[in-house]
């Protein structure tokens, strides 16, 4: 079992809880910086998690989140002793993220990563437009709708859930693609592709209805065309106390 605790690097978000915790901490456990860690510990919410797991992702060492923020989903219960069992003890989940090339109406091309989703949504009053294709077939020329995004299993909990669309197993090889508000078809909710599955949404009518994208919290706007697909070249491990990881965590969250 590795010894994740001779090195620790603490992060934590801006809000006074964090900062405490941080403090608290390092006065026990010491300090070392991330390039150097066997373990990246952050203090903070879901946000802070996902900021820390894309600061972090050339490193080798895997991240256990302590919960000083709100939900928490990707979080451990904070407490101040009993760290080095916790870290010794903890399961390990491993994650791909999305990889997502967006081309805005003059032609520039964003490309970033995202962890949870990337989302396309309407950047004016009226309901967008879209043209959606799986590995390069067109699969439904036209939806009306608010927005849609592709949703990673460690994401589905997050926006897709509050969209209706579906809690994906972490072990699962699928990706979840989900309407927002769907106008036309009107009871449209999205499907299920394979984890392999290429994800190309078209802009139609663009000037009249933009459209902006967002992968996590990185955001473009006027986009016209936005390529999501599964980044297999990188890998997030997070780290969960045990009887209490991901796969626990969206088993329970189907049923309250």
């Amino acid at each position: 079992m590795p010894n994740r605790a001779r090195a620790i690097a603490f992060v934590a978000s801006d809000t006074p809880e964090a900062q405490d915790a941080l403090d608290r901490l390092t006065d026990r456990y010491g300090q070392c910086v991330p390039d150097a860690a066997d373990v990246i510990v952050a203090l903070g919410g879901d946000g802070f998690m996902l900021q820390t797991l894309h600061a972090t992702m050339h490193l080798d060492a895997p991240t256990y989140g302590m919960n000083r923020g709100t939900v928490g989903f990707l979080m451990n219960e904070h407490a101040e002793t009993g760290l080095t069992a916790r870290l010794r003890d903890a399961e390990e989940a491993v994650t791909n993220p999305l990889k997502m090339i967006a081309t805005r109406a003059g032609g520039e091309v964003v490309e970033a990563l995202a962890i949870n989703e990337v989302s396309m949504l309407r950047a004016g009053p009226q309901a967008a437009r879209l043209r959606i294709s799986v590995d390069g077939r067109v699969r439904m020329e036209e939806l009306v709708c608010d927005g849609a995004l592709v949703a990673t299993p460690a994401g589905s909990t997050a926006y897709n859930y509050s969209a209706h669309g579906p809690i994906l197993p972490i072990g699962s090889d699928v990706l979840a693609l989900t309407a927002m508000s769907a106008f036309r078809p009107r009871r449209w909710r999205g499907a299920l592709l394979p984890r392999t599955a290429a994800v190309t949404f078209d802009v139609l009518d663009p000037d009249k209805r933009p459209m902006m994208a967002e992968a996590d919290s990185r955001s473009v706007r006027d986009v016209v065309r936005v390529e999501v697909a599964s980044e297999p070249s990188v890998c997030h491990r997070l780290l969960f106390d045990p009887g209490h990881g991901l796969e626990e965590r969206l088993l329970r969250e189907q049923f309250t």
